[in-house]
């Protein structure tokens, strides 16, 4: 989006948006493509980070996926970076934005979403509101005769539904690319469902519910529409006053919707950086913020400790492989590290929230990869935060001593 009236081949449009070279823009502007809706951070003045030694990113070495050996700034400066922010037991080291994004700068955070609405889900379980046992179509009969009929609450928060659904980002007539026409997050084409509940409602079933777990976009959307009707509230609303408000949130956050009014659940909430940081501390912090509990202790407990079944089904997925070890529970990654296991909120494009309680570290990275998928990017940015947290848990030298030393292309801002 260059100059004004902007010119046709750098205009960033819904055709586009999700392409090279539009991501970058588009990500930091999503209420100038689709429909938003506001999620309030309320009138509470936000409660500033303690502010400690930033780390020099340059001397924190890390092996990457192909073997080489670099500095963790190498991997966030590589990685089409757009935010960087580090906590240490709640203490801010380091801030950085890159390419002009600011700490004022909203950032798509695609499946992170997925995270938050898990987190609704499990306030709204703690109040007696939601059941996770019952049958999907309990709380939206218009799906009993889809792929969801007989499918749980638990089941959709695991993705273990057995739903026909393929999250192909290539595949133009995979379900995730269908489901996205049908939201608004492309251009709709004829006998495309209108809106996300009524594709929901289209799909079929590939398999019993309870099996392997499949990632699929759809089942937090049907998710998000379950605990919409158990509370009888929009999630922009609900997000709003169960969590953005409760962490102390600085700024508004957004979520795009449909045509119809329907929010996107799965990857629609754009955020700036530093809210992200604050809800990821509140998850290292056991659902905790300033004494007062958010997210209920128990549910990030079932999170962390998940029951055998949850691990073998995520071993029998093609995830395994890029993620061993690992676990899907309650819309959070699970990843096992030498230093403990990290919980891990992901995003396409490059966003991550990585909590690690072992090494108290909490790092926010939100991005603009030019494709939706890059094993290499993930598994190193992984690795870095890693990397990081051992160093500062064992004690290491990593300070610059307090100067404002920047990246190639960041910068440090500090609130």
């Amino acid at each position: 989006m260059i100059g004004f009236p902007t010119d046709e081949p750098s205009r960033v449009e819904l055709a586009n948006w999700q392409d090279p070279p539009s991501v970058r823009w588009a990500f930091r502007h999503m209420r100038e493509i689709i429909p938003s809706q506001t999620i309030p951070a309320g009138s509470t003045q936000p409660v500033a980070f303690a502010k400690g030694d930033e780390v020099d990113l340059a001397r924190v070495t890390v092996e990457r996926l192909s073997g080489e050996t670099t500095s963790v700034e190498e991997v966030f400066d590589e990685t089409s970076t757009d935010a960087l922010i580090l906590l240490h037991d709640g203490v801010l080291l380091n801030e950085r934005y890159y390419e002009g994004c600011t700490d004022a700068t909203p950032h798509l955070l695609m499946s992170v979403s997925k995270s938050i609405v898990g987190c609704v889900a499990g306030i709204l379980v703690d109040r007696g509101v939601l059941d996770v046992t019952a049958p999907v179509e309990q709380y939206v009969p218009e799906v009993a005769s889809s792929g969801y009929g007989g499918a749980t609450v638990r089941d959709l928060l695991d993705m273990r539904t057995g739903v026909q659904f393929r999250e192909t980002y290539d595949a133009p007539d995979a379900e995730v690319r269908v489901m996205e026409r049908s939201m608004g997050w492309r251009p709709r084409l004829e006998g495309d469902p209108v809106g996300a509940y009524a594709y929901l409602a289209s799909l079929e079933r590939a398999e019993p519910p309870g099996g392997t777990f499949t990632y699929r976009s759809a089942d937090t959307d049907m998710l998000g529409w379950v605990c919409e009707r158990a509370a009888a509230t929009r999630m922009a609303d609900l997000v709003s006053t169960l969590l953005w408000q409760p962490i102390g949130a600085e700024r508004d956050a957004e979520i795009t919707c449909d045509s119809v009014g329907t929010g996107i659940h799965d990857g629609g909430i754009s955020s700036v950086p530093r809210d992200l940081a604050r809800f990821g501390q509140m998850l290292l912090d056991g659902g905790v913020v300033d004494g007062r509990e958010v997210v209920p202790a128990s549910w990030l407990a079932d999170s962390w400790d998940r029951p055998d079944d949850v691990r073998a089904a995520f071993a029998a997925s093609d995830n395994e492989q890029v993620l061993p070890g690992g676990w899907y529970r309650n819309q959070f990654w699970f990843v096992p590290k030498p230093r403990g296991t990290a919980l891990v909120c992901l995003g396409i494009h490059g966003q991550m929230v990585y909590v690690n309680r072992e090494t108290r570290l909490v790092g926010i990275k939100v991005s603009s990869w030019p494709t939706p998928q890059h094993t290499a990017s993930l598994v190193d940015t992984l690795r870095a935060f890693g990397a990081i947290g051992a160093t500062l848990a064992a004690g290491g030298e990593t300070s610059t001593s307090g100067a404002r030393r920047s990246s190639r292309r960041g910068r440090r801002l500090v609130p």
